[in-house]
């Protein structure tokens, strides 16, 4: 199976959006190479700001550009747009409705060697708390490049998470994803696993082996946090009766949280999440550190016999 890095995708999107929004501005926090926005530059150079390590400047002057006109999509690592920058984005970006697409890499536990400093699991759970602000979290490079040329021809904020490390590509290039609307990936009648970035793919294993075992497992990529798709939500649990999220992020207000505030007023049903639990993380080799904090294809398994 083909593997793509979602930072990867965001590269390419953004340069064949270039090509076609002649309004569209890409800024960088010095990690162009990291980023991906390095590409964009290549080829618009003219169009292509490099902020320096000054995360709020970066933030603060991609609204002031938005609130000029532009559509801007400005680029640092999750842990300093989401941590550092939080009170520019909240107030010069949400507050104000501002055009701006905080394209944040780098996120969760795959930042590997990088270490607890830079592994952010709180970023969704952060940016799903500003008014007006769509949170997206793609889970492979077909989807990222969807939902980012999407996310750039809406009028207002979005926060888009991407990932350091090659994930498998399974969307087909023809797939219909849309803002706001989940995918039914697998369908099933025993328990639905609904999953975010990184962990649709964790998710789709999950439930290859439990059909193993006579379970019939639903699973939906929940690319949207923010509008949340309660709809196929709902459905979803009313028809099963389980539901299992999964998400490389804390669960304390990401994913696992959405759903379940979704879930306990409309159709209350038995929940168990899979996610960063409440740690920090460490160095490490990406595939060891989702063994060892338990955001693998087992733990999503583990948690479904759980409900049984």
């Amino acid at each position: 199976m083909e593997k793509m890095a979602t930072r990867k995708a965001y590269g390419q999107a953004l340069v064949e959006i270039g090509s076609e929004n002649q309004n569209l501005v890409v800024m960088d926090a010095d990690l162009s190479g990291s980023t991906m926005t390095k590409e964009f530059k290549k080829v618009y150079p003219e169009r292509f700001f490099n902020m320096g390590i000054a995360e709020q400047d970066l933030y603060a002057a991609a609204a002031g550009l938005a609130l000029s006109g532009k559509v801007v999509c400005a680029s640092t690592f999750a842990m300093f747009a989401a941590g550092r920058a939080f009170e520019i984005i909240r107030n010069s970006i949400g507050y104000t409705g501002a055009n701006v697409k905080i394209c944040a890499t780098h996120a969760g536990i795959t930042v590997g060697e990088d270490g607890a400093s830079h592994q952010t699991f709180e970023d969704l759970a952060l940016m799903r708390t500003i008014p007006k602000m769509t949170v997206v979290n793609p889970s492979d490079g077909v989807s990222a490049k969807k939902l980012i040329k999407q996310a750039v021809a809406m009028d207002g904020p979005c926060y888009i998470r991407l990932g350091r490390a090659e994930v498998p590509v399974f969307y087909e290039e023809d797939a219909d994803i849309s803002l706001g609307k989940g995918n039914l990936l697998k369908d099933g009648k025993d328990v639905t696993i609904i999953a975010t970035g990184i962990m649709v793919n964790e998710a789709m294993m999950a439930a290859s082996d439990l059909e193993k075992e006579g379970i019939s497992a639903r699973v939906i990529d929940m690319h949207t946090i923010k509008p949340l798709d309660e709809e196929i939500i709902l459905k979803a649990a009313k028809e099963t009766g389980k539901v299992v999220t999964a998400e490389e992020h804390s669960v304390i207000g990401g994913l696992g949280s959405a759903v379940a505030e979704v879930v306990v007023k409309n159709c209350p049903v038995k929940m168990a999440m899979v996610g960063q639990m409440d740690t920090f993380g460490e160095s490490g080799k990406p595939d060891q550190l989702k063994e060892k904090y338990g955001m693998t294809s087992k733990d999503i398994y583990e948690k479904v016999k759980s409900l049984f």
